[in-house]
Order: structure tokens, then sequence, then C-alpha cells
């Protein structure tokens, strides 16, 4: 798998090329600015970007910034956007689009290298992968909007929906059958207004209707 970063702290960011490297993947480019970065994604566009949300100059945005016009550009490239804080709005705006391989992370995560290449993985596969302390905090306190109607189960299940889980792997940790798992997120779809389509992601729309709660 190919793959470019765009992390303005060296250390995080050659931290992040070894974990990659050990693993098999090839970093085509690792870089400390947006400009650089959307450069190296069109000079060759690699499986999966791993992209820090604040970059200089501004240390605001610039990040999520060159993630989304790299998606732009490139329609579908996955990206998975590392951040020092849970900021909901820059999630919800990766999601913005409807389709998958998108990632947001807690840069903590990063130590936890199992669950954070898996995450890459995911991304790169076309999934989503939203930071289990993310879906904690932006799912606290939710009871209004378009969420009202789903019962507890149900949003425990979009919870590890958003968190990028198979439905065996969300059986797994609630302690259910699959077919319980797909009984709960047909009733989730349902309650959203997501019918049947092969044009949309349903389980990237029905996290994209979450965060927009």
């Amino acid at each position: 798998m190919r793959v470019v970063i765009a992390e303005d702290l060296a250390l995080l960011r050659e931290g992040i090329v070894r974990l990659l490297a050990d693993e098999g993947h090839t970093v085509t480019a690792a870089v400390a600015d947006a400009e650089a970065f959307l450069a190296a994604v069109d000079a060759e566009p690699p499986d999966v970007c791993v992209v820090d949300v604040r970059l200089p100059p501004g240390f605001s945005d610039e990040g999520v910034r060159a993630a989304l016009e790299a998606r732009r550009r490139h329609p579908g490239l996955p990206v998975l956007v590392l951040s020092q804080y849970v900021e909901r709005r820059f999630a919800s705006e990766l999601l913005s689009d409807g389709n998958g391989g998108v990632g947001y992370l807690l840069k903590d995560r990063v130590a936890e290298v199992r669950e954070f290449l898996e995450a890459v993985q995911r991304v790169a596969d076309g999934g989503t992968a939203l930071d289990p302390e993310a879906v904690a905090q932006l799912l606290g306190g939710r009871d209004d909007g378009p969420l009202d109607e789903l019962t507890p189960r149900e949003r425990d299940v979009l919870g590890l929906m958003a968190e990028g889980r198979s439905n065996a792997a969300i059986a797994e940790r609630l302690v259910v059958t699959e077919g319980a798992v797909e009984k709960h997120t047909a009733n989730i779809f349902g309650k959203l207004g997501l019918p049947p389509s092969s044009a949309d992601h349903r389980r990237v729309l029905a996290v994209l209707a979450w965060l927009r709660g």
C-alpha cells in the first residue's frame, strides 16, 4: 500500500513512517505542510493519506482543507486525519460527500500501533474510522435531531459503525448475534431515512447524520 503523510511534527511524522514501513507499506512522501502534501498527491496519487488537521503556516485547519481539496481533485481518495482534539465539524466535512475512505483519529491513537494500522487499512479499503474517544464524546448528551428515534442499542451500534467496525466486530463487542446487528442496522437506516442505493454509502451517510444530529 502506498501512503502519503502530512505532519509538521518531525518525530511523529518519522514515527508514522516507521510504523507503516514495518508493516510492509510504502511511504511515497512524508511532508510538513499542506502545499507539499497536495503536490505529492498530484504527482503520484497514493492508496491512502495520513494528514494532520493543523498544518503550517496558520496551524488552524490547513490540513483538513488540503485533505478535502485532495479528495476533490482525486474523487474517492482515502484520507485519515489526525487531530489533537475532538472537533465534530472536521469529521462531518470529511464525510460530507457521502462516500467512504475517511477517518478521524486522535493523535494519541498512533501509540496504539495495532489499532492505528487497522484504521489506516480500513480507510484505504473504503471504510470509515472514527476514534472511539471521539465517538464517546460526540455521542454523549445527544438527545435532539434526527437520532431521537434510535433506541439505546441502536445508538450503540451506530457508534461502533462510526468507528468503522464490521457487523461481526459489532456483534462481538455487544455480545449479540450478527443477525441482531443486521436488524439494528436496518432499523437505523430506516429511521434515518436512508433507503437502499447503489450511489451512496449508507453506513457513511448514517454516521454523517449522527454527526449532524
